[in-house]
């Protein structure tokens, strides 16, 4: 129980929380006032970086998200060349993460890391579709044992200024995995195979570790939905 109300700090987090916590000790010196605003930062900041365990279904054909947050849109595009998943459009996956959202990031599929390309750029608002573009971002292209590759890509928003990856080229991986995080507010797109449909729809809400994305063997056809 007690976990699940204080969640694993990622080991960032508590860098940046040993430096809130000292700014919000001088802030108490200064006047209570600031010290409060303060220990509010502080207390958001051990938040922010979160890192709580989640249950990974354990098929090994399923997409799983690997970002928290609101699935923003579902479109086929062209994937970016250093994706190396060909020239044909393909459908994307975008899953958009405010700063409440838990911002560690997942591997989607079980697979080998085929490449990683980590690309300078602008700082966009994440939930623009310029973003994909002009952004700074990371880019991974993973295989699966079937030969299948997915492709998925940590992008920097407006105030996201830092992208960590903590994984490399050849490494063999399973979904659900920790591979990095943003800080602080951003986007993940995952590029699916072609012929293989999302099961999620825009709007719903998704979760790293937990939440399928598409199926690797599915015939279902694109799902749709409505606010009810």
């Amino acid at each position: 129980m007690l976990k699940k109300i204080f969640p694993p700090i990622h080991p960032e987090g508590i860098i940046f929380g040993v430096i809130f916590a000292i700014v919000t000790t001088i802030l108490w010196q200064l006047h209570a006032s600031l010290g409060i605003v303060g220990s509010i930062f502080t207390a958001w900041c051990l938040y922010f970086f979160r890192n709580p365990d989640r249950v990974t279904p354990s098929d090994s054909d399923l997409v799983i998200s690997p970002a928290d947050g609101i699935v923003q849109s579902i479109t086929d595009v062209i994937p970016p060349e250093e994706l190396d998943l060909g020239k044909e459009k393909l459908t994307r996956v975008s899953v958009f993460m405010n700063v409440f959202n838990v911002h560690v990031n997942r591997i989607p599929i079980n697979g080998t890391i085929r490449k990683i390309h980590y690309h300078k750029g602008k700082f966009f608002n994440a939930s623009l579709d310029k973003a994909s573009i002009h952004n700074e971002r990371q880019c991974f292209m993973i295989e699966h044992a079937s030969k299948a590759k997915i492709g998925f890509i940590q992008i920097a928003g407006l105030i996201a200024r830092r992208i960590r990856c903590d994984i490399s080229e050849e490494q063999t991986l399973r979904a659900g995995q920790r591979f990095g995080l943003i800080r602080f507010g951003s986007r993940v797109d995952v590029f699916l195979p072609k012929g293989v449909n999302p099961l999620v729809i825009e709007g719903q809400i998704a979760v790293a570790g937990e939440t399928v994305l598409a199926n690797l063997k599915s015939k279902e056809e694109q799902r749709h939905g409505e606010i009810r």
